[in-house]
């Protein structure tokens, strides 16, 4: 859901400040373990952290500000092109803050690039995720499990309906990230604007690397990653109900798909091997009348079934969830939703989690 935001004009550029206040009360209960403090998956939904093998049932409840947000756009007009600045920050993520006194977290840095007519430089979505095709849900992300979800830096060029971008590359192995890469992930995607909705076809190919002799195992090598991601949006009527959806397959793309549940590759010997992984989700948007609404979502995660990973790493997730949104005037969104997720490892072990999220957000 965008945000409202208040403009400003000096000569031949305009400002915008936009971003929300939101307040989150969570309650998760899980049901092999517990989430230490501090841990992410207390304040938002990571597939990769529900407990499993723990030897009780446990309950937390957290209250919290932290995915507030604020940012700042502008646009001038100079000579017949466009140049543009965008820069958002929340505090969701950092460390630096307690819950003991004053909860006082450090800003994180979400989005900072410019745009020169069809160009952008710096840090946004990749191009390989359709933001649009994003439920409206109280969690930070939702249908996770399903989901392309990563900001980084990249340099973007948009042609019409095609996208293309070279953006920073990162391998994972073991839940570590491999800072080994030397060329750039590369991205392609085509757009699709109808009267029956919207929809994508993403590509990307990557090299994914691993320099042994920086790490002190004695080798170095590379391997392809590569996959396709489809996503849309399908409006139901014209009353504001809809469809969305996301199917993301392919090899070696582990960190762009539900948080990084699923590593890029493994070492297998003296070489590289790419890791298999599909995930899909599709949400349900139910418009009742002009102040409420509500949305159900399902997702999946499917991982590689490989001797060469840790029986303890994540093999499979899946969730459901579902809200209640209620609008009393234009710039307050007041909800509550109920989700369930299940994680099974690689040695088939599973472990559950359910919780209730209460919201109150304000766009600014």
């Amino acid at each position: 859901m965008a945000a409202a935001s208040a403009y400003a004009q000096t000569a031949n550029t305009t400002f915008k400040i936009g971003g929300f206040v939101k307040l989150d009360v969570i309650s998760s209960g899980y049901d092999d373990g517990d989430l230490p403090a501090g841990n992410l998956g207390r304040d938002f939904y990571v597939p990769s952290s529900i407990p499993v093998g723990g030897e009780n049932e446990s309950r937390d409840i957290d209250f919290h500000a932290k995915s507030s947000r604020i940012n700042l756009e502008s646009k001038t007009e100079i000579d017949g092109h466009t140049i543009g600045g965008f820069v958002e920050f929340d505090f969701l993520t950092p460390s630096g803050g307690n819950e003991r006194t004053t909860n006082a977290y450090q800003p994180q840095l979400r989005h900072a690039y410019l745009t020169y007519n069809n160009w952008l430089f710096g840090q946004s979505w990749t191009t390989f995720q359709n933001v649009a095709a994003l439920p409206e849900v109280l969690d930070f992300i939702g249908p996770t499990d399903g989901t392309v979800f990563v900001r980084q830096a990249q340099v973007r060029y948009t042609l019409g309906p095609w996208q293309f971008s070279l953006e920073n590359p990162e391998t994972s192995i073991n839940q570590t990230d491999i800072d080994d890469d030397a060329l750039p992930d590369i991205v392609a995607r085509y757009n699709w604007a109808a009267d029956w909705g919207s929809l994508s076809v993403a590509g990307i190919l990557r090299d994914l690397r691993y320099d042994g002799t920086s790490e002190g195992n004695g080798f170095d090598d590379n391997v392809t990653g590569y996959g396709v991601s489809v996503a849309g949006k399908i409006p139901l009527g014209s009353n504001g109900n809809d469809i969305r959806f996301m199917v993301t397959t392919g090899t070696g793309l582990g960190r762009y798909v539900a948080l990084n549940a699923i590593n890029d590759a493994a070492i297998d010997g003296d070489e590289l091997e790419a890791l298999d992984v599909t995930s899909a989700m599709v949400s349900y948007r139910q418009v009742w009348n002009s102040k409420w609404r509500s949305n159900i979502s399902l997702s999946l995660l499917e991982g590689d079934d490989s001797n060469l990973i840790a029986p303890t790493q994540t093999k499979s997730t899946q969730s459901v969830r579902a809200n209640i949104l209620y609008s009393p005037v234009s710039k307050i969104t007041l909800g509550a939703e109920l989700m369930y997720a299940e994680r099974e490892l690689q040695n088939s072990a599973k472990g559950s989690m359910n919780r209730l999220q209460f919201s109150a957000r304000y766009d600014l």
